[in-house]
């Protein structure tokens, strides 16, 4: 499967982490805080847009 958008795949992966793993999104939302540190704002504008941000709220507090 292709990657557009690292930012767009975290949020997916906590939209559909009922199929995948809640592991699978964190272990994404972790590798993501790694490589891309300073963009957050796309992370958390495409979790308003898969309506995630309550999700993934916690987990990102817990990461930093």
């Amino acid at each position: 499967m292709r990657v557009f958008s690292a930012p767009k795949t975290v949020a997916d992966c906590f939209k559909f982490r009922n199929k995948i793993g809640t592991d699978v999104a964190v272990e994404a939302l972790h590798d993501y805080r790694k490589l891309h540190p300073k963009r957050l704002d796309a992370l958390w504008r495409f979790a308003e847009i898969d309506r995630v941000t309550r999700v993934i709220l916690p987990y990102l507090e817990a990461v930093r």
